[in-house]
């Protein structure tokens, strides 16, 4: 018996080590980078796949609940969960029943918990859709709260008073009509009392509320959805999605008021959640959300809009309450790598942004074929919509970027894109993403610098942050097999520091508007200003005072950018600053405009 322990004890210490030698071989990932890299569904609507197969979900909420996060978005037949907010699992799972006959399968969902209850409920116009509800939504364990909801609501999202222990119901989505707000019964959670308007856009103020692309086009009215209550401090911040999810303009919104069902005040700066421009565009219809040490951050709606106006993914920004009550979330280099709740870092400024650059933004690329219009230089172009796409989807593709010079590489980010894909809704199993990525110095001498051609998991977006930054110039991605369609990519994005010098401060920064008292378009603002010549791109900020510029806009290549979503009657503050691969320069003086 005694020599039976002491084996035990040698094996539970070499399995100790071992475990102990792997965490130090792989590393623990400290950083993620937007969009999110989870498995995403592909569309199950028909009659959205004209153009194209293809993967799409939008509407996110993420929760925290009993130690872990909780991921749900639209038409997915499932959701995800994560420890980390980095390593996200999927449960499969249907929440409607046959007779409800819909494509949407939980379509703009509402996430929340009461107590120790995870609530779900999906968007509908009728009666018949169930609250289901989960004390352990780690696996498939599910069962109905209420049979038949009586809101009818769409966009819907049920929100816990935690204080008063009440529940509430926000919801709406139309070009029409305005959100609404009602009280449910605690026990059957259904409605109970008058239905309020709480909120409606006000475009005509609100220049970032108008229609279009870039807030620019006024053939439609704009849209108003999604709901979400965030409580703090005692206020109510009654969160909206404008004015279209197909836009690069696509933000989020807020109105604060005292009491759960308002009246509602428009906060000062607005929208809080915006990023019109860089690879990931669109930040709208989201949620906001604690981590596990009670930060915040906000997940939302990133645009790609190719094949389908509804073709879009997620994206999470770090969030916040400043010291006045002001909700404002950090969307400045959001789509570059950003650290992860585990390196709890402080959101405000650039403190959550990792410092890596993009190394290869329009850089040189080689490529085993293309097709047809497919060009190679959408590897590089920084813009989401735009792919490259081989010929084939067989072993031996490949694509080689020149990153000018031996730099250091410290991530990288493939974005899969869907070319001729043949997969509708959520399979159970796919091939995965396989490939091996290949360094070198001269471009002639290769070595492996990730070998994924065993990997099974769908990985459309995948992030890789190696444990040891490596050293190289160029970088070959070459393809072993792809889960569906032809070997395609939006983007090759290396991310690291060059050896070069950083850019100097932009010189002649000049926000173009009218004046308050002179007829003109106050939502609207014409930025201009020198080329700084080492300069990849600019970052503009803007605030409604010079130590809340909270918003942000990228803008590659060029010296000017049209930005039509101002407030009209409120005076503004702008600065801007330049970045490329070797860093980011000094931020201007910041330039008022009444």
């Amino acid at each position: 018996m005694k020599f039976l322990k002491i084996k035990m004890l040698r094996t539970l210490a070499t399995l100790f080590l071992l475990t102990a030698l792997t965490a130090t071989c792989f590393g623990q990932q400290k950083t993620y980078c937007n969009p999110i890299n989870i498995d995403y569904g592909y569309c199950p609507i028909p009659n959205f796949v004209t153009q194209g197969k293809h993967r799409a979900t939008a509407d996110p909420v993420i929760t925290y609940f009993k130690g872990e996060y909780y991921l749900f978005s639209t038409n997915q037949w499932g959701y995800w969960h994560s420890k980390d907010m980095v390593n996200w699992k999927f449960i499969p799972r249907k929440f409607l029943r046959p007779e409800h006959n819909v494509y949407d399968e939980l379509c703009a969902p509402s996430v929340s918990f009461v107590n120790d209850t995870l609530l779900v409920v999906g968007s509908t116009h009728t009666k018949e859709f169930p609250i289901w509800m989960s004390t352990k939504p780690d696996g498939d364990n599910w069962k109905e709260l209420v049979h038949k909801f009586e809101a009818g609501a769409w966009d819907p999202q049920i929100f816990w008073d935690k204080e008063k222990d009440e529940v509430y119901l926000y919801y709406g989505s139309s070009n029409l009509y305005p959100l609404y707000g009602v009280k449910l019964n605690r026990k059957t959670f259904q409605p109970e009392g008058e239905v309020i308007p709480v909120l409606a856009l006000n475009d005509d103020e609100h220049g970032w509320e108008r229609f279009g692309e870039h807030n620019d086009n006024t053939f439609l009215q704009p849209f108003t959805e999604g709901a979400f209550m965030t409580k703090h401090n005692g206020k109510y911040y009654l969160q909206y999605g404008a004015p279209g999810t197909e836009f690069s303009g696509y933000a989020d919104g807020v109105y604060v008021g005292s009491n759960p069902l308002g009246p509602f005040e428009y906060q000062s700066f607005n929208p809080f959640s915006y990023k019109p421009g860089g690879f990931a565009r669109g930040a709208g219809h989201g949620a906001t959300y604690q981590d596990d040490k009670g930060a915040y951050w906000h997940i939302s709606t990133i645009v790609i809009s190719t094949k389908n106006n509804f073709e879009r993914r997620l994206g999470i920004w770090p969030a916040g309450f400043d010291t006045d009550g002001i909700l404002y979330s950090n969307t400045a280099y959001g789509d570059y790598p950003t650290y992860l709740p585990s390196e709890n870092k402080a959101h405000n400024g650039l403190n959550s942004f990792t410092g890596w650059m993009l190394l290869n933004y329009n850089k040189p690329v080689l490529v085993s074929s293309t097709l047809g219009g497919y060009q190679a230089n959408y590897l590089v172009d920084e813009d989401i919509k735009t792919y490259w796409s081989a010929k084939t989807a067989d072993k031996g593709e490949y694509v080689i970027t020149d990153l000018g010079e031996k730099s250091t590489i410290n991530a990288i980010q493939l974005n899969y894109a869907d070319q001729d894909a043949d997969i509708m809704g959520k399979p159970e199993t796919t091939t995965g993403h396989k490939y091996i990525i290949y360094a070198s110095d001269d471009g002639k001498k290769w070595r492996v610098l990730l070998d994924k051609s065993k990997n099974n998991t769908d990985v459309p977006h995948d992030y890789i942050e190696l444990e040891k930054p490596a050293a190289a110039r160029y970088l070959k991605l070459e393809n072993i097999q792809m889960p569906t369609g032809k070997f395609a990519l939006s983007g090759f994005r290396v991310f690291g520091k060059g050896a070069g010098n950083k850019p100097g401060e932009v010189k002649n920064f000049v926000p173009l508007r009218a004046e308050p008292r002179k007829k003109g378009e106050r939502r609207n603002v014409w930025f201009k200003w020198q080329q700084q010549p080492e300069a990849d791109g600019y970052v503009i900020y803007f605030g409604k005072s010079p130590e809340k510029l909270y918003g942000s806009i990228m803008v590659y290549g060029k010296n000017e950018y049209y930005f039509s979503g101002l407030d009209r009657t409120d005076a503004y503050y702008f600065a801007i600053e330049a970045f490329n691969a070797n860093g980011i320069g000094p931020r201007t003086e910041v330039k008022k405009s009444e």
